[in-house]
């Protein structure tokens, strides 16, 4: 079944949320709508439609004309087997001594590496991307210098990688949560596919706002794999819930956003302690002062 993608940017959140709703009345109408931020500081919002069908040129032109957006390019996606083609694009990835790897490729996990489980089908958060890479380094990097985190939180987990890695090394208390119920799911999922069922607690909670996050406070650790608009958001929440003297990993950070970024944690009381660069992405540790 051919799959039709409409897609304008704009300007405003109000604005590009009434133009997603108003995408819900078209005839033929879309299987999916998206509302995202760009994440490059312009102010723009992408709103995109999934169709099954070609959508209606004339009908998107006159949304586009009614809510100040860019035109819709519309783009015919082809037929493809996703986890088939992400089976064969996704390597193995190696982060220190973790090892992340998909079922198909479990003949190639190496003797001594911390071997974490991420299924072809679940592949967000699967290590490839700079941005879960980089906290994978950054936990190795505080491991190697004696870190002793027994209470964690991975602040919007998608797959849990984050939280897993943290199980695999430390006994204690874990939280994983996501804003999306769906990636609480595969959070669950891959808790299971890698034995960890029990050990890692999985929440719908945005940020902190939840009573499991809230029970199992001030965190050794936290990771916070997430955007640089919530990511300061969060700022003095997250920091409220770190033990002084505690570690927080943060990323999906832009390079060009970064400062901006740590401007707002080192004015909760956290020191910077290292960045790195993977690709597009930074990653920053923080330590909060004791």
């Amino acid at each position: 079944m051919p799959t039709f993608t409409a897609l304008t940017t704009l300007e405003g959140k109000s604005q590009a949320e009434a133009l997603g709703e108003a995408m819900e009345r078209l005839e033929p109408e879309p299987t999916g709508i998206g509302v995202f931020e760009v994440e490059d500081g312009s102010g723009l919002w992408e709103v995109v439609g999934y169709f099954t069908e070609a959508p209606d040129a004339a009908a998107l032109a006159l949304l586009a004309a009614a809510f100040g957006a860019r035109d819709f390019t519309v783009s015919e996606l082809p037929e493809t087997d996703w986890v088939a083609h992400v089976r064969r694009e996704l390597a193995p990835v190696e982060a220190g001594r973790f090892f992340v790897y998909g079922s198909h490729d479990a003949d190639k996990v190496p003797e001594g590496r911390i071997a974490l489980l991420i299924e072809a089908a679940m592949a967000f958060g699967t290590g490839h991307h700079g941005t879960t890479l980089g906290c994978l380094r950054a936990l190795d990097r505080l491991l190697e210098a004696g870190l002793k985190a027994r209470r964690v939180a991975d602040v919007g987990c998608g797959t849990a990688v984050l939280a897993m890695a943290a199980a695999r090394v430390r006994e204690g208390e874990i939280v994983a949560s996501d804003i999306d119920p769906v990636a609480v799911e595969v959070a669950r999922a891959n808790l299971r596919a890698n034995g960890l069922e029990g050990r890692v607690a999985c929440v719908e909670a945005a940020g902190f706002d939840h009573p499991d996050l809230a029970a199992r406070a001030p965190y050794d650790l936290i990771f916070a794999n997430i955007l640089k608009g919530p990511l300061i958001a969060l700022a003095p929440d997250l920091s409220a819930h770190l033990a002084p003297g505690g570690h927080a990993i943060l990323s999906g950070i832009l390079h060009a956003q970064a400062d901006e970024v740590a401007e707002h944690y080192t004015a909760q009381g956290n020191n910077l302690i290292n960045r790195e660069e993977i690709g597009d992405w930074t990653t920053l540790i923080f330590q909060k002062k004791a």
